[in-house]
């Protein structure tokens, strides 16, 4: 599902937030939302959620207007949403049996669920375990099965993986690029690691705060060739750019001025 941003403006008790956001996002896509600590990117995930709404301005999927969250956006926040009194696998099927009230088909959502967990790397007898004898790792997987087993045409992830060790996050990076390509979703992920960003992303998103009128788009770059192992003098000179770009704003916002943000999809 393609995804819609029209001029939005979010404010919080008249602080502004995010001022004249425009986004198209297509179908498929896998953008990444790069920004400093408050510049709104959670929100902008809220909005499409529909967890949030515009003060002005319209947030569209598939051509439709958001007004409640619903099982066309799939969510994964980065602290770890699982019911504590609940196995690996009921915290999985959950939201197929409460959708579908499909008390006999259990055993059907058992095996599906099954299926994805093992295709996110754990295995059988993971699933009678409770959250809390996992690693966070390992509830990371649990919360994105959780997640894809809805089959939603778009995933947001906020944050997902910045609460993981270095190694444990390189993995969940390399799967979730992995099941991305199989799947074909659309997937919106807010990080605040432009390495992340760049590695994962076709498309990066920079906000950044314009001088009291909240955060606005400051760069939007297309990047279908790069990954994990891509040369790593390319990656730098991206990464610079995507970084230069929003200490740009936030030096223009001190000084008063108004940073110039590249707005057009740019091939690297």
């Amino acid at each position: 599902m393609s995804i819609s941003i029209q001029n939005v403006v979010v404010e919080y008790a008249s602080r502004p937030i995010l001022n004249g956001i425009d986004l198209e996002i297509d179908a498929g896509e896998f953008v990444s939302i790069v920004g400093e600590t408050g510049c709104g990117k959670s929100t902008l995930l809220r909005l499409i959620l529909a967890e949030e709404h515009p003060l002005r301005g319209r947030v569209l999927v598939a051509g439709r207007e958001r007004s409640r969250p619903d099982r066309a956006c799939g969510y994964v926040p980065q602290k770890y949403s699982l019911f504590p009194d609940k196995t690996v696998l009921a915290n999985v099927t959950f939201g197929l049996e409460v959708t579908s009230r499909g008390f006999f088909r259990r055993g059907e959502f058992q095996e599906e669920a099954l299926r994805y967990l093992r295709h996110t790397g754990l295995s059988e007898a993971d699933a009678n375990k409770y959250p809390h004898q996992l690693s966070g790792g390992m509830q990371q997987r649990v919360a994105i099965a959780q997640a894809l087993i809805m089959k939603p045409p778009v995933l947001l992830m906020d944050e997902a993986f910045s609460a993981l060790d270095p190694g444990t996050r390189r993995g969940m990076q390399r799967l979730m690029k992995e099941l991305w390509s199989e799947s074909g979703t659309t997937v919106v992920f807010v990080t605040h690691n432009t390495r992340e960003a760049v590695c994962l992303g076709t498309r990066v998103v920079a906000l950044a705060k314009q001088d009291g009128r909240g955060s606005s788009v400051v760069l939007d770059v297309d990047v279908p060739h790069l990954d994990f192992d891509s040369d790593e003098d390319e990656l730098a000179r991206l990464i610079t750019r995507v970084e230069s770009a929003t200490l740009a704003a936030e030096s223009s916002m001190v000084r008063g001025g108004d940073a110039s943000p590249v707005r057009t999809h740019t091939r690297v």
